[in-house]
């Protein structure tokens, strides 16, 4: 098969590479006997077909055939996962005029905004969001929706449901119904909202608001069993707050092992976490372990909200405890969450921009060897028997990111120069680098 001809912005003409050479990939993306070189895993080569990947080897190996791009050690990662956001909500903060500090607050202006959402206002914004995380290197995105009346189906629902399907083959879009707590109250209410999500369609996840303010364990109840009755995934906001005597997470998985939901519920803020004693932190974490819960930490968002007052430099933080989790062995993604939104003023639906202010905020040593496989691991928001397989295996697709200026000391800075290929593809051409020059 002859190579495909791309452009560059000079005019030049080049060829899309069927091989990458002297790849640094992350430690926890290689096999464990993956050999290693000054401490650090051996360069890798990469070579595909179709666009799939038909061969992971340590550099210099074997010969790699047709057009090659030598990296010369630079950083590369699978394609990305950004498992929480807010399409419906994003790009809307220069229509709110002042905004309150605060979780509330921002709940409030979103209130007063969403009575003017039409079809077409939800479709343009999403659509701008999704075309910044695909041209971001995201292959994966979960939006949450906004869901505040039992018997009225929201207005963006069907729009999200549309695009998703408009993006199906480009990027996996999971849509999740963000129902406050106690619309589940009554149990006939529950599973006739669990059924609606449910005959909307693949992709649909059952979700809520559970937080100290709507505190209800019986509604609890009735959400886990409907979505277990209709067979749905779940994804919940859960503490996403610093009171020491929130327990919604506790209960979650409590009741996720009683209902043998294990491996079907994500879990996303659970700041209240970081402020409650440690010895009842870690046994909730526990729990967690034991339920197979997926935590989401969502950094920006929860550094911008929580402890938010004004004409006060705040003093707590709102990240959950990551590293205690990773040593229990839960799931722990990074992700955007809200984005020009009233919840969070910047973002552009690029998780690493999250992951970098969760690095500082969480001091997290080994960030590119480590802790990357929180932006990657799709298989950490699939059910049971439909995970995909491993990224960068044999078979996989040949969806990766090059960060040409970027290290694996230093990472993630300087990630914003980026060069995407989808299944072997470059998304655009990239500016000219010794290594695009390169050929077999």
């Amino acid at each position: 098969m002859s190579p495909t001809a791309w452009s560059q912005p000079d005019g030049r003409r080049g060829t899309a590479p069927d091989a990458l050479a002297q790849a640094r990939l992350p430690a926890w993306a290689l096999p464990n006997d993956w050999p290693r070189e000054g401490g650090v895993p051996a360069l890798a080569d990469l070579q595909w077909h179709a666009g799939r990947v038909t061969r992971l080897s340590p550099h210099g190996q074997a010969p790699l055939q047709g057009e090659v791009w030598s990296l010369g050690g630079a950083p590369v990662l699978p394609g990305l996962v950004d498992a929480h956001t807010h399409l419906d909500k994003a790009f809307t903060l220069p229509r709110l005029g002042e905004v309150q500090p605060g979780l509330l607050g921002a709940i409030e202006a979103m209130m007063q905004d969403r009575r003017h959402w039409t079809a077409d206002d939800v479709h343009a914004r999403a659509s701008q969001g999704l075309r910044w995380a695909w041209e971001a290197g995201v292959v994966h995105l979960r939006t949450h929706c906004d869901w505040w009346e039992p018997q009225t189906t929201p207005v963006a629902w069907p729009v999200l449901r549309e695009l998703a399907q408009a993006w199906q083959g480009r990027l996996q879009l999971d849509r999740v119904s963000l129902i406050p707590l106690h619309l589940y109250a009554e149990r006939d209410t529950a599973f006739a909202l669990a059924a609606q999500v449910a005959a909307s369609g693949p992709g649909a996840c059952l979700g809520g608001f559970v937080h100290s303010s709507n505190w209800d364990p019986l509604a609890l109840r009735h959400l886990l069993e409907a979505a277990r009755y209709h067979d749905l995934d779940v994804d919940l906001h859960v503490d996403e707050e610093l009171n020491p005597r929130a327990q919604g997470l506790w209960h979650v998985a409590r009741l996720v092992k009683a209902l043998d939901l294990r491996t079907r519920v994500v879990c996303g803020h659970t700041c209240a976490l970081a402020a409650q004693p440690e010895a009842e932190a870690l046994a909730t974490l526990d729990a967690v372990a034991e339920a197979g819960l997926t935590l989401v930490s969502l950094p920006i968002t929860n550094l911008l909200l929580q402890d938010a007052v004004t004409g006060r430099t705040p003093r707590a933080r709102g990240l959950t405890l990551v590293k205690e989790a990773r040593v229990r062995g839960i799931p722990v993604l990074l992700a955007s969450d809200n984005v020009q939104d009233p919840f969070c003023p910047s973002g552009s639906f690029d998780p690493l921009e999250a992951f970098g202010v969760g690095v500082a905020m969480g001091q997290l040593g080994q960030p590119f060897d480590v802790w990357s496989d929180s932006l990657c691991r799709r298989s950490a928001l699939a059910r049971p028997g439909s995970a995909p397989p491993a990224p960068l295996r044999v078979g996989s697709e040949a969806d990766v990111l090059i960060f040409p200026q970027a290290n694996a000391w230093g990472f993630p800075s300087r990630t914003q120069p980026r060069v995407v290929l989808r299944q072997g593809q470059p998304l655009a051409w990239p500016p000219s680098t010794p290594w695009t020059e390169a050929s077999a």
